[in-house]
């Protein structure tokens, strides 16, 4: 069973209700005065999604399953949600079904993953299907291999294992994270040596830096002859499927 559908959140408050203000019982100093600035934001989150239940979901209203979020790369943004199946999971659900619950949103067209709108995404599946919450992957190719080590590194309490393919983060993100919950997280990264899209250098650091702080289990590999497509190499492997349902949290 494939749908795919709205997801619309209420208003998200972003900070609290004022305006720029001056703190007065401070005094001056250096010709400087302290300043507060205060002010009320409303955002909507929403996101167009296709949704692949497993065969047998639902026969035991119990069993919880697990679930892989995965994130498409920038030749998929926009407005057509079908766009998305090009590639990866959702692709592979499309003529064989996987073991998991699929959910592989679309970015706006020239937009990249935001992290709030992932979360809450995440959130509202979980609370409507029934999802093993101890065994939630997330993947994402080129742009969304960006995502998925920006998201993931973020937030690695919220994810059993991570598989970035072809991508690359900033190492603010790890650097500021929790690092026990980062060394637990189970991360295999994949990229084609020939790269010139997106230089393999750009998971190599990644990779190398959540070694330095002891992660537990990190795996690299490298497609000697693959350029920028190498997801899919990476999603006809049913060991990456395989390894996944290896990890809970």
């Amino acid at each position: 069973m494939k749908t795919h559908g709205w997801l619309r959140l209420l208003p998200l408050l972003l900070g609290l209700t004022g305006c720029s203000t001056t703190r007065n019982s401070l005094p001056m100093k250096n010709g400087q005065t302290a300043q507060e600035f205060s002010r009320e934001r409303k955002q909507v989150l929403t996101a167009d999604y296709l949704l692949s239940l497993p065969d047998g979901y639902g026969s035991d209203p119990a069993k919880r399953w697990p679930l892989i979020l995965f994130l498409h790369g920038a030749g998929e943004r926009g407005t057509n949600v079908w766009l998305v199946a090009k590639h990866g999971p959702p692709k592979i659900a499309a003529s064989a079904k996987l073991p998991f619950i699929v959910v592989s949103p679309q970015c706006p067209a020239g937009k990249i993953w935001s992290n709030d709108l992932l979360l809450a995404l995440l959130d509202d599946i979980e609370s409507r299907y029934a999802v093993d919450t101890h065994r939630v992957y997330l993947t994402g190719l080129s742009m969304g291999g960006f995502g998925t080590w920006s998201l993931g590194l973020s937030h690695p309490e919220r994810f059993a294992a991570i598989a970035p393919i072809c991508g690359g983060g900033d190492l603010i993100t790890p650097l500021l994270a929790n690092k026990s919950e980062l060394a637990r997280l189970p991360v295999w990264a994949f990229h084609g040596a020939r790269d010139s899209t997106v230089p393999p250098a750009e998971s190599e650091r990644m990779v190398n830096y959540l070694k330095k702080i002891g992660g537990k289990e990190v795996k690299f590999t490298v497609y000697p002859e693959a350029q920028h497509d190498s997801w899919t190499q990476t999603y006809a492997n049913p060991e990456l499927f395989t390894w996944f349902l290896q990890h809970s949290r």
